[in-house]
């Protein structure tokens, strides 16, 4: 038992270090929206590119916190609104007297408030904020929205339509396995319901399957175009053996040893796209599986700028994802980038990599003075030198899983003169609309919503009040 001082001390420690952990979030935000505003001056005109500022800052931000582009994304998006729109109630987060939790909540429940309105809601909302955060996510929900309405009452968000949210994703879960679902629309997903029912039901009785076990194989039928389930109940005589089973071929590609294959080892392999393989899992795929060799290139460059199959396909490999610090896009949703740019760098695998299209484009558009350079080893290393000066390294995916595959693919001959470094932002794809003209599309749409809501709603009640009402008997 903790004596009485001991258990003060560990509620005041308690409390002391979630105002510290606040304190630390705001000056990360804070700092993160000063970047975005730096780099705002710096490129004047960018609103108008593809991979605008955002999207840059996004790439520092991966880079210096080692996180995710989306993520990375959200937290400059989350940063510019906050101290740009709310900077009372930033500086009531940067004392640490709410927390992140709360913040958004603001953030989400403000975004349709005028811009000539949102500076008067914000310092009437700031003090209020300290005594609310005993409040649940719905309540508190509800007292943004009391004082929006307050204010600006077009400004109250209206509630999404729920098709706008339907998704349907397959993850990587397990070593061996993978997370699919989602939201989908009712009768879709009565007509999955029973295919799934159908093709599980196409195994005989002796299966030794659950039949939830059933269901999750019928998913892969399904996705291979199979008209039946493989029973396995092992017996010669099965009376499901003799139905069709494949309507269609489906390719998945898997990186594994050769002595996994052979079953002289269970090291993993990997599946593409999803992840480690158990080598359980590998042994029988490759029953039923074309097995090649990734061909390693050789010494010499090659002559064009498109790097052939054979050097793809061991880019592909090698690297797995993209290259950039804290992208993990798989390498099918690559590009191939040329570290020294073709034709002073050659096509060759000490000088190309996969960059997934928003940071090839960051690469590739960001450059000089304040911009992105990378230097590549002969083992896959990448080496990314950020606009601050500050260094990541990256090493291939692939090649950590198979040491192999990092081996030295030697050095790159001569190289010719460097190119010039002329502007080229001219060629930055552009964008039809910036991402500020899609916000404000976005709650002008969304306030119209809301007055007719709200007019349908006096409406209403002004003919309830009609059919109610009595006059008084005299």
């Amino acid at each position: 038992m903790f004596e009485s001082a001991e258990a003060v001390d560990c509620v005041l420690a308690m409390g002391c270090a979630t105002r510290a952990e606040s304190r630390a979030i705001a000056e990360r935000l804070a700092a993160v929206a000063r970047l975005h505003a730096l780099r705002t001056r710096e490129h004047p005109g960018a609103e108008h590119w593809v991979v605008d500022v955002t999207e840059a800052v996004a790439a520092e931000v991966s880079a210096a916190q080692n996180i995710s582009r989306w993520r990375a994304g959200s937290q400059v998006r989350m940063a510019v609104s906050l101290h740009s729109r709310l900077p009372a109630v930033a500086a009531v987060f940067a004392r640490g007297e709410i927390d992140l939790r709360m913040v958004r909540i603001v953030l989400n429940r403000t975004d349709n408030v005028e811009s000539d309105i949102i500076t008067a809601l914000d310092a009437a909302l700031a003090p209020k904020l300290i005594g609310w955060m005993r409040l649940s996510e719905n309540t508190l929900k509800d007292r943004v929205d009391q004082w929006v309405a307050t204010f600006d009452p077009a400004g109250v968000r209206v509630p999404p339509d729920v098709r706008d949210n339907l998704y349907f994703t397959v993850e990587s879960h397990q070593p061996g396995t993978a997370f699919a679902g989602g939201l989908l629309d009712a009768l879709d997903a009565a007509a999955l319901d029973k295919r799934l029912d159908a093709l599980a039901a196409t195994v005989c009785e002796a299966d030794p399957r659950t039949p939830m076990q059933r269901r999750a194989a019928a998913c892969g039928a399904l996705g291979r175009g199979e008209s039946t389930l493989a029973c396995c109940c092992a017996s010669q005589d099965c009376p499901a053996a003799a139905l069709e089973a494949s309507a269609a071929r489906v390719v998945v590609h898997i990186l594994a040893e050769q002595a996994t294959v052979d079953g002289r080892s269970d090291a993993p392999g990997y599946l593409d796209g999803f992840g480690i393989l158990p080598a359980e899992s590998v042994r029988d795929a490759v029953a039923a599986a074309d097995v090649r060799p990734v061909d390693r290139p050789g010494d010499d460059a090659e002559c064009g700028y498109r790097p052939s199959r054979r050097l793809a396909d061991f880019l592909h490999w090698r690297d797995l994802t993209c290259r950039f610090p804290g992208c993990d896009a798989p390498a099918r949703r690559c590009d191939v980038d040329h570290t020294t740019p073709w034709p002073a760098g050659p096509t060759h695998p000490s000088n190309t990599k996969l960059y997934c299209r928003v940071h090839h484009l960051i690469k590739t558009f960001y450059t000089g003075l304040n911009g992105w350079r990378d230097e590549q080893r002969p083992d896959g290393t990448v080496v990314l030198i950020a606009p601050t000066g500050l260094v990541y390294l990256t090493e291939p995916h692939g090649g950590q899983l198979f040491p192999s595959l990092a081996s030295s693919t030697g050095g790159l001959p001569d190289r010719m003169n460097a190119p010039d470094g002329s502007d080229k932002t001219a060629m930055m794809p552009r964008r039809t609309t910036t991402r500020e003209q899609d916000r404000r599309d976005r709650v002008a749409r969304e306030r119209r919503q809301r007055m007719e809501l709200d007019a349908q709603r006096d409406r209403e009640h002004r003919a309830w009040l009609a059919a109610t009402y009595e006059p008084p008997p005299f």
